[in-house]
């Protein structure tokens, strides 16, 4: 392994593509830290640590799967969340409005023109989350300091932190995008992991700070973690990426036969392939749509709470990690995702059409509608198996979070969108990597 990695630098392209990609992230670590002019961040600090419940949950989300940080108000606050939501809105759009699906179906020239319009709705939604977030701080005059507090200062400092809070955005968003074209690998999920493993620091030091100030030793009463605690997490862990990059890769070959036909006297086609379906087609985003919408009744009712104490029943029921109703609905709202972005992002139709089109068949069904069917019926069978794996990842933090007597930050590492977002994201780069050096007559890393 140490070989192939020295290999790997003994590329000039591909050492200035990574080098590249390590400074661009490396920038974005940089401005995740500046703080914003005005905001006092040891009062946020305490301010954030008071909240509590479902808002803390829902910021603590959102931090995970935008690369945000706004539990801290800095430059790049707001993270790639805009970017994201922006893609979001226009891959939807794309199947249900069709002048935008005919634009994506244009190929390059068309996916050029779709990505320009994400980047101008980008802009437009920094400009409005921007300046709710801001009108939030602003209902908590500890975090502003006096100089800004009110008046004509404050109307000028509010203009100024949207502007900045966007011009950041924006600048992450550009970053994502060089990386693309100047380095190696997908720039805005790279992004997204470089937040998700510099917060796994601060929960490993959460684990084994304990044990450096008591002392090591066995687990023993009081919820003390011992080595043999640690070593069932570690054990743990590996094998939870194992089983993810498994089911990540999985596929259902469909063989297809190609039809046999003469030009001259040379006959072509007649060979067979294979049409890959992923196992788990729809990737990440049932998790994140699933969690996300769960922390809003949590939210709700915890602010209702406030008027109706039986309010705090409900808010306890929704709580992330604890409670049969949370976890039932998770898995529930799991499933449903699963089925809803295969079917936006899998068209059987469309595929049996382009099968027909180049003169391809499924053994056993005919080219059309009966190939469309089987398509359709197969990807729902093994829709079913992702959406049991995905239901298993995401409820795998709670259980070793009561199993193990783990804080449930450190077990969401174990399951959940976080792992899946950086086990995804790192073999997508080795897979990159790995194209590189094949095609310079090198053996992979995966070999």
């Amino acid at each position: 392994m140490w070989e192939k990695i020295r290999v790997v630098f003994t590329i000039p392209e591909l050492r200035q593509k990574i080098l590249l990609t390590l400074l661009l992230l490396a920038i974005y670590r940089v401005g995740w830290q500046i703080p914003m002019p005005g905001i006092d961040t040891t009062q946020m600090k305490a301010i954030f640590g008071s909240e509590g419940g479902g808002f803390a949950q829902l910021i603590d989300q959102i931090a995970t799967f935008s690369a945000s940080q706004l539990d801290n108000a800095t430059i790049f606050g707001l993270g790639i969340m805009p970017y994201i939501s922006a893609s979001i809105i226009f891959q939807l759009l794309a199947s249900v409005y069709p002048p935008l699906e005919k634009l994506q179906k244009e190929g390059e020239t068309g996916r050029k023109k779709i990505n320009e319009y994400t980047r101008y709705a980008t802009v437009g939604l920094c400009l409005v989350q921007s300046y709710m977030y801001m009108l939030w701080l602003s209902g908590h005059k500890d975090l502003i300091r006096p100089a800004f507090a009110s008046g004509f200062t404050h109307a000028f400092w509010m203009l100024t932190a949207v502007m900045t809070m966007t011009a950041g955005a924006t600048f992450l968003m550009w970053l994502g995008e060089q990386i693309d074209e100047y380095g190696i690998g997908n720039g805005i999920s790279l992004l997204i992991m470089a937040g998700i493993l510099a917060r796994m620091l601060p929960a490993g030091w959460h684990i084994l700070k304990p044990m450096l100030e008591e002392g090591v030793g066995l687990s023993g009463s009081g919820g003390r973690m011992g080595v043999d605690s640690l070593l069932i997490l570690a054990i743990l862990f590996v094998c939870v990426v194992a089983g993810v990059v498994f089911i990540t890769q999985g596929q259902r070959r469909i063989p297809t036969q190609s039809a046999k036909h003469v030009r001259g006297r040379r006959v072509y086609g007649g060979t067979r392939q294979y049409l890959p379906l992923r196992v788990n087609q729809a990737g990440v985003m049932p998790i994140v749509f699933a969690s996300s919408l769960l922390l809003f009744p949590s939210v709700i009712f915890n602010y209702l709470a406030q008027w109706m104490p039986w309010f705090n029943s409900l808010s306890q029921a929704f709580h992330r990690g604890t409670g049969f109703i949370y976890n039932v609905l998770y898995i529930a709202l799991i499933y449903f995702f699963c089925y809803f972005w295969t079917a936006i992002s899998f068209n059987p139709k469309e595929m049996a059409d382009n099968l027909k089109n180049y003169g391809t068949f499924i053994p056993g069904h005919r080219p059309g509608r009966r190939t469309a069917d089987y398509l359709e019926k197969v990807m729902v069978r093994i829709t079913y198996v992702g959406a049991g794996f995905l239901a298993a990842v995401a409820i795998l933090p709670t259980v070793v979070a009561d199993w193990m007597g783990v804080d449930y930050n450190v077990a969401s590492f174990y399951g959940g969108t976080s792992l899946l977002i950086a086990v995804s994201v790192a073999f997508d780069l080795v897979q990159k990597i790995d194209s590189h050096l094949v095609m310079r007559n090198y053996k992979g890393l995966l070999e």
